[in-house]
């Protein structure tokens, strides 16, 4: 199926009508996105992006809300961040013991936890040494790219 003009039209108006700031819909291989942007005069408009043909196989990643902190929220310590996307996991296994806990001392290289991304299971090392002071994500969350996963200090 190809979205015909009609169509984006269509949903270029209702992203006016609702006070939308963007649709994105996929059918098949095709994909297509709509977003307002607001011009230099502050009117709002719909812009439209050509249908881009994906693979069927190709994930569609949800966007990332960024998180500031105060400096009353600053974390103390080096943070670990997750390399990629993925569910974090503190333990090898669910019956296991987890890799570390908060106040357990690691060493540069040690394993601290698991990201499971597409059934590989990615073992994630510490890149200091020190005590771990916080772990910031539960056990089989899913976690973004550049997530803090713990604080060690």
């Amino acid at each position: 199926m190809k979205f015909e003009t009609e169509y984006i039209e269509k949903l270029a108006k209702i992203i006016t009508d609702q006070g939308l700031s963007e649709i994105s819909l996929e059918d098949g291989e095709q994909a297509i996105t709509i977003r307002k942007e607001v011009l230099v005069a502050s009117a709002p408009a719909a812009v439209v992006s050509a249908p881009a043909i994906a693979p069927a196989s190709a994930p569609v990643s949800e966007p990332v809300e960024e998180i500031t902190q105060t400096k009353e929220e600053k974390k103390s310590g080096t943070p670990i961040t997750s390399p990629m996307v993925g569910t974090f996991y503190m333990a090898p296994s669910p019956d296991s013991a987890p890799f570390v806990s908060i106040g357990d001392s690691v060493k540069a290289g040690d394993v601290v936890c698991i990201i499971e991304a597409m059934k590989m299971m990615n073992e994630i090392k510490s890149e200091v040494a020190g005590k771990v002071v916080e772990v910031c994500v539960e056990d089989g969350q899913p976690v973004e790219f550049g997530q803090v996963l713990m604080y060690v200090e």
